[in-house]
């Protein structure tokens, strides 16, 4: 007998719907499990077996045959465990013998029949919904992210095989999954500005960054506050869109995370280590590719500590990215685009031992030295950094002074009353912020007044610019504008971006 049974799958973070044919016929046993399966979909053959005899319903010994469709795509993980176990179940003429087709099953069982997370079940959800399937039975630890796929699609949590069969024979029916209401981003327990003493300059760069979703690049010598500054920008960041966090959620549910993305209302903040490899940048794996830093940062921020410690190649990862906003992740497993917009935050020191330019004199760096440090940072890269702040010591004045500044609170109200405008400004389009603004939008919303043009010509003549530093001048002066809650851009908004971007040597 043939029963069908429908299941989902997971390819790079796009969810697909897999038809999973279940055979039981006469003959030798044996049990055969095609449709390219991974290794550990094939382990699942014991897993089934074990957990039938555990809830009571046997399979027959006798020839086994289990498709997973379309198959030309390779099925990885345990994720079809419960529909295969249905699956034989119904074959061997149980369940009336066939299970309901408007219903989905996906989850890893153990051998006593108890339901496993899987990865992926937000995507999985959004392709059964987009398939047009009316229910989904899915371990219980995944239905708050599996929820958020909405658009009509009923979840049912479940803890147990057992409890499926029990609804589907009618003897127990399951109750729907309730999504429960977002609550507001809570911050009490994240590290304020108000801890940092000094620095103004910085933090007000810092809130043009958070203000317009622009990159930035301290430097400074060891003790000024660029990590303890850096750590704090997350509590500053806007509320993500319901768009931009059913994005991180997919993601992060790529890696299980999703259930805890799910639940967090925050912009994820990425600090990888500084010998983390390019492919732990951007992503990778033996399997299919699955994301690396780069998009676990995706609508938050990457925060590279010690920027010049970094490997060469690893850093030159991050240009293509910032660009397009995305990463493609080619191995002989295949080829997966996944999301990677964010801000770029990156902290270096001026030179190896990393006193240079400080007023204690105690750096002992040769100029050549301190010329190949810094050349560790191509000028491409470079470029694609709209703030560059040199942070200087702070006064031992101010820090014996301990006056409380401005708190984070504070600083994000005005951050999201910026954010605000843009979204206004840039609604039906996919832009959310100005760093990401499109060259047609740029040249609508970036028109500075007569004062303001006059100082970008002179300024591109007398810098250097180039075309790419030309227009991320102009996207941060609208920031800068944004903030002011002004519309029009003025010499003012001009001149202050002009000496963020141009440092000049440190």
């Amino acid at each position: 007998m043939i029963s069908t049974v429908y299941s989902a799958g997971l390819y790079g973070i796009e969810g697909y719907l897999v038809t999973v044919e279940c055979s039981v016929a006469n003959g030798m046993p044996a049990f055969d499990l095609v449709g390219l399966p991974g290794a550990a979909v094939r382990e699942s053959k014991e897993r089934v077996m074990t957990a039938a005899r555990s809830i009571g319903m046997s399979i027959p010994p006798c020839r086994k045959t289990v498709n997973l469709a379309p198959a030309d795509i390779k099925k990885e993980g345990a994720v079809y465990d419960l529909p295969v176990l249905l699956g034989l179940i119904a074959a061997a003429g149980n369940l009336d013998g066939k299970l309901p087709a408007d219903s989905v099953f996906i989850g890893e069982i153990s051998l006593s029949g108890q339901l496993r997370p899987v990865k992926g079940a937000l995507s999985m959800a959004m392709a059964v919904r987009d398939a047009g399937k009316q229910y989904l039975f899915l371990p219980e630890q995944n239905a708050e992210e599996a929820a958020l796929a909405g658009g009509g699609l009923t979840i049912y949590a479940v803890g147990h095989v057992r409890q499926i069969i029990d609804h589907l024979t009618g003897e127990n029916v399951l109750e729907p999954y309730q999504l429960r209401p977002a609550n507001e981003p809570y911050l009490g327990d994240q590290p304020d500005f108000r801890d940092v003493m000094g620095q103004e300059n910085v933090k007000r760069a810092m809130e043009i960054a958070a203000a317009g979703g622009h990159n930035m690049l301290m430097c400074g010598s060891p003790g000024s506050g660029k990590s303890m500054m850096a750590k704090r920008i997350g509590t500053i960041l806007p509320p993500m869109t319901p768009a931009e966090k059913m994005d991180v959620v997919r993601i992060y549910s790529v890696i299980g995370a999703g259930d805890a993305a799910a639940r967090s209302d925050l912009r994820p903040i990425r600090a990888p280590h500084h010998t983390t490899s390019a492919a732990g940048i951007a992503g990778g794996g033996t399997g299919i590719p699955v994301p690396g830093e780069l998009s676990l940062a995706h609508n938050g921020v990457l925060f590279l500590d010690e920027l010049p410690e970094f490997r060469s190649d690893a850093l030159e990862v991050l240009r293509q990215p910032l660009e397009d906003g995305q990463v493609s992740i080619v191995r002989m497993a295949g080829r997966v685009t996944y999301p990677a917009k964010f801000m770029l935050i990156c902290a270096m020191n001026p030179c190896k031992c990393g006193w240079y330019g400080h007023p204690s004199g105690r750096c002992r760096c040769t100029p050549t030295e301190v010329r190949n440090y810094r050349k560790k940072i191509s000028g491409p890269l470079l470029d694609r950094i709209d703030i560059q702040m040199d942070v200087r010591p702070v006064p031992l004045k101010e820090l014996s002074a301990r006056k409380p500044a401005e708190s984070s609170a504070d600083i994000r109200a005005r951050v999201v009353a910026a954010r605000q405008r843009q979204l206004e400004r840039y609604r039906g389009t996919p832009v959310n912020c100005n760093a990401d603004m499109l060259p047609a939008q740029l040249a609508r919303f970036c028109k500075p007044d007569a004062a303001g043009q006059q100082l970008m010509d002179s300024a591109f003549e007398r810098l250097g610019m180039t075309a790419r530093s030309y227009d991320r001048v102009l996207r941060l002066a609208r920031t800068i504008a944004d903030l002011a809650g002004e519309e029009t851009i003025s010499a003012a908004h001009i001149a202050e971006a002009i000496q963020y971007r141009f440092r000049g040597e440190v």
